[in-house]
């Protein structure tokens, strides 16, 4: 265990270096911290922390630098959750809130992470697993094709042609689509197979056929749309980190281009907490220089899909948590009362 005064050096490093993108000597904490020692102990502390692998020396006479263990220690023991301003939520909320549809409230999202964090955001789409139906509408648009329409409860429209084997009368219509509702209405997805698997049987049998299909219809897109989707914006910010990647950033870029790769990154859905994995915590090597802050987000206080911010490991955790925090928690209220 490290003694306080010790995590209190580590921490201002910490500061430091990302507030000046340069090593930190003794000499400079002394002066920029009110750490009520001598430079000469300071020293020390530094020597200590450097010999336990949570700061390290880039090259000789250079200051300090914090390591993937540094940052990890300063992330959980150090720093908290800095909140944003009553200004920033209500930027955040203006912003947002003029959001027309999922699409537009994903592509906002990932334009005001970016924007709020100078970092690559990354978010995930809403998953049907995860979610319920709100409405299934059925439109008649000739005697034998139905138009059906799903709505979920966060917001995501899917709509499907069905061509029926016979032609559907309008009362019959409006029969499958409130005995469908009645079933499959604030359902998960998940159940929706067995809750209409008998639904046929209430029909008269010449329109048992057209209910099959509708329904055959309505399950095919709960497997179509089970696939994860997700968005990517600012890649242009890893331009103003270049000297915190070792020789390029290629590497990066070329990881970020892999939809597989980010979904593993921001992690199961099912964790709605601030999750931090830093540098070398990250399994795909060209990666390894960076750090990835991702939250959960859902209604009901229930995650049903993840959004995050990748960059390099000099990154303001405290400022990032909080704005990512803060963002995932206004898409879930619009996903609330959308």
């Amino acid at each position: 265990m490290l003694s306080e005064r010790r995590l209190q050096v580590l921490r201002a490093i910490v500061q430091d270096y990302v507030g000046t993108e340069e090593p930190v000597g003794s000499k400079a904490l002394t002066e920029r911290h009110n750490l009520g020692v001598s430079p000469a102990t300071v020293r020390n502390d530094m020597a200590a922390l450097e010999d336990e692998g949570f700061i390290a020396q880039p090259h000789t006479s250079a200051g300090r630098i914090p390591t993937d263990k540094g940052y990890r220690l300063f992330v959980d023991k150090l720093a908290g959750v800095k909140p944003m301003s009553a200004p920033e939520r209500r930027a955040i909320q203006n912003f947002l809130d003029g959001a027309v549809d999922l699409d537009d409230v994903v592509a906002r999202t990932v334009r005001l992470l970016a924007q709020l964090t100078r970092q690559v955001a990354v978010v995930q789409y809403p998953s049907l697993i995860r979610s319920t139906v709100r409405h299934v509408e059925l439109l008649a648009l000739a005697p034998a094709r139905v138009m059906l329409v799903l709505i979920t409860d966060t917001g995501r429209v899917e709509q499907r042609m069905v061509d029926c084997p016979a032609p559907f009368g309008e009362s019959s219509l409006a029969d499958l689509r409130a005995r469908l509702n009645s079933r499959v209405a604030g359902r998960r997805f998940t159940d929706v197979p067995q809750l209409v698997e008998d639904l046929p049987d209430a029909f008269e049998v010449e329109d048992r056929g057209t209910v099959s299909t509708v329904l055959s219809t309505l399950l095919e897109t709960l497997v179509e749309e089970n696939e994860e989707r997700l968005m990517i914006g600012g890649t242009a910010n890893l331009t103003r980190f270049g000297h915190d990647f070792p020789l390029t950033i290629r590497p990066v870029l070329e990881a970020l281009e892999e939809q597989v790769v980010l979904l593993k990154l921001l992690g199961e859905a099912k964790d709605p907490g601030v999750t931090v994995r830093i540098g070398h915590e990250i399994a795909h090597e060209g990666l390894n220089s960076t750090s990835v802050v991702s939250v959960g987000y859902g209604s009901g206080g229930e995650a049903v899909a993840k959004l995050g911010v990748v960059g390099p490991t000099r990154m303001d955790y405290p400022g990032t948590m909080g704005a990512v925090r803060a963002v995932a928690r206004y898409v879930g209220q619009i996903l609330a009362e959308s």
